[in-house]
């Protein structure tokens, strides 16, 4: 995706009805070493920077739980759109563990230190609403009955960035990126 130039807009949903992502497999993490563990948490980040330094605008469809590393993915998008139905959350700290794949670094950007801090510290869940009104996500819709609303709406918001100047929605992107961590 980041050489082809045809690629203007990149939408991420799933083809689960009612989830967008539930994170990591815990029962599979927990068969691991720690080094395996160390390894799986680095690929992870990885995969999450690269999604955030995508040289187009990123846009989350959230029809369902993202919960965990889904969160993170979500937040590694550079827009989120959420069905109000939705659940929301980084509950790595219910489990015993800590968000490894940025959510500690993009929560804080996105809501604020101190709302992100409570949300991490409780490991609590929001709804779409929820997460409209701190900033969480761009837009909030009613779920549809075929369970694909802010799949839609992320499309009508793709379709709003797709007549602008390629070179200049790119440049915008890097230019609040690089701007952010100054």
């Amino acid at each position: 995706l980041r050489f082809d130039e045809k690629v203007r807009v990149v939408v991420f949903k799933s083809e689960v009805k009612g989830v967008f992502c539930a994170g990591a497999d815990l029962k599979e993490r927990a068969k691991m070493d720690d080094a395996e563990v160390g390894h799986f948490v680095k690929r992870l980040r990885n995969l999450m920077d690269e999604i955030a330094a995508l040289p187009v605008p990123t846009i989350a469809a959230i029809d369902g739980y993202a919960l965990g590393g889904g969160l993170e993915l979500a937040l590694a998008c550079d827009l989120r759109v959420a069905a109000s139905s939705a659940k929301m959350g980084l509950i790595e700290t219910t489990r015993g563990l800590l968000p490894g794949a940025g959510g500690t670094q993009r929560l804080p950007r996105c809501v604020g230190i101190g709302l992100a801090k409570e949300l991490i510290f409780t490991g609590r869940q929001v709804d779409g609403q929820q997460a409209a009104s701190m900033g969480l996500v761009n837009h909030t819709v009613p779920q549809n009955s075929e369970g694909d609303a802010a799949y839609q709406r992320a499309l009508t918001l793709a379709k709003e960035i797709l007549p602008q100047a390629p070179f200049a929605v790119k440049m915008g992107k890097l230019a609040i990126n690089r701007g952010m961590e100054v």
